[in-house]
């Protein structure tokens, strides 16, 4: 059997407007958990970059979210996961070799993998709930208008609300091409109606497991059916 044998169902690419998101556990599949099987399927730079993790938890997390990737981007393509081939746009998004689309985003954290997939270019971010002390740290780093939210609220009400925030910063940074080399602060993702937030960009959270944020970002301004899930999305844990 041939590798493109493999892939038996190919799901439909996303439709204009619509983000499909899925969302994955660090149990929900022997293939991803294992990095000894992992290793068989991610190509020569993605092995460099997993090696060069420092402990066994680290490289374990890195493998299990790019087979991930690969696992849902084969659905797509009808390609296999190991016989997918990626390379750079100009902004540095990463982009399927020889396929125009699907776009897609990668984010995991602490155990939980995003990706999201559309047919314009599209972030995504998941954040596990910080300590309040990374909150104070990072608040400098916010837009004015940003820092007056989070500045309303306390206690675990001041977290949630500044990691929801970040999600959606980070999801629009990476849409954007530029991550975090752009400066946090150059760009309003609160949750008010500020003439800063970004144009011509959808950016909205997205439902996570407890003690998570999540959000994603689509370019093209998108009415409140789009931009966050689609078909509902996908949610695999």
């Amino acid at each position: 059997m041939t590798h493109a044998e493999e892939v038996q169902d190919v799901d439909d690419l996303p439709g204009e407007g619509v983000v499909e998101l899925w969302l994955l556990s660090e149990a929900s599949s022997r293939t991803v958990q294992e990095p000894v099987v992992g290793y068989g399927i991610l190509d020569d730079a993605e092995l460099s970059r997993a090696r060069s993790f420092p402990t066994p938890g680290g490289r374990r997390r890195y493998v299990q979210a790019h087979v991930a990737l690969r696992t849902v981007l084969a659905r797509y393509t009808g390609q296999a996961p190991a016989d997918l081939r990626f390379a750079r746009e100009g902004s540095g998004r990463p982009v399927l070799r020889d396929a125009p689309l699907p776009r897609f985003s990668l984010s995991h954290s602490h155990g939980l993998v995003a990706v999201a997939v559309a047919a314009r270019a599209v972030g995504v971010d998941v954040q596990r709930m910080c300590p309040p002390g990374t909150v104070e740290a990072c608040l400098p780093r916010l837009h004015p208008a940003e820092r007056d939210e989070v500045g309303r609220f306390s206690g675990d009400r001041r977290v949630a609300a500044f990691c929801r925030l970040w999600a959606r910063k980070e999801a629009y940074l990476k849409a954007l091409g530029t991550g975090l080399s752009r400066p946090p602060r150059a760009d309003y993702l609160g949750d008010g109606d500020h003439a800063a937030r970004p144009a011509g960009w959808s950016v909205r959270d997205v439902p996570a497991p407890d003690g998570y944020a999540a959000a994603t970002a689509l370019r093209g301004d998108v009415g409140p059916r789009g931009g966050g899930g689609g078909r509902g999305g996908h949610h695999r844990r």
